[in-house]
């Protein structure tokens, strides 16, 4: 019975979803090895029509020598999800990235993300099954796969949540292992970001505050 129930459950869950705080300031820290390495700021702003999406990266300790990254997106909301416009990623010591995307709604919002977008759009529409999104960075576009792997009750230093796991599909075992939980009792925010680097380093994004406005 578990089998065919979850989808079941899960779907209905999904379909009276509201779409996230119109302002919402999300702090995280990103852990490596039990030491913060980064301190993140996520930044959402939206009218139901358009959104405008922030992100600050600013290392610790040794990470500190490398100074503050920001990454910018802003573009249109849809039934679908988010349909960006433009993205911006500034890093210290190098060229800032840009991308401009094609306007046209005509294209199916997971078919066109970027590297900031892609995580915040599943909080506007939660995947009810296997989901491949399309990310570019302003290098290049990668395809990405993700897969529900059920609900789950994660407690971070922001509170705790009963949240929907997402987990990235590997095309090769070595390949790096991508996890997200989404905070179901709390619009879907996502409140942990676990990636898994090919050496085995694990890079775990908790949420420590979630503002909303």
């Amino acid at each position: 019975m578990r089998n065919w129930f979850l989808p079941i459950a899960l779907s209905f869950a999904l379909s009276a979803h509201a779409a996230p705080p119109r302002r919402v300031e999300i702090a995280y820290e990103v852990v490596r090895d039990g030491s913060t390495v980064v301190e993140v700021t996520g930044r959402l702003e939206h009218d139901g029509r358009h959104y405008r999406l922030e992100e600050s990266w600013k290392g610790k300790g040794a990470y500190a020598l490398r100074g503050e990254a920001t990454r910018l997106s802003r573009g249109a909301v849809s039934a679908d999800g988010l349909h960006p416009a433009e993205f911006e990623d500034r890093r210290p010591g190098r060229d800032a990235r840009r991308v401009a995307f094609d306007s046209a709604h005509a294209t199916p919002a997971l078919q066109q993300q970027d590297r900031l977008s892609f995580i915040w759009n599943f909080a506007f529409v939660p995947p009810r099954a296997e989901a491949a999104v399309r990310v570019a960075d302003g290098k290049g576009v990668a395809t990405h796969v993700y897969v529900p792997a059920g609900r789950e009750r994660i407690r971070v230093p922001a509170g705790e949540f009963d949240a929907l796991k997402l987990v990235k599909k590997k095309e090769r075992p070595d390949d790096r292992g991508a996890e997200i939980w989404l905070a179901a009792d709390r619009s879907y925010l996502p409140v942990r970001i676990l990636v898994t680097e090919k050496d085995g380093t694990r890079l775990d994004q908790v949420a420590v505050r979630i503002a909303v406005r």
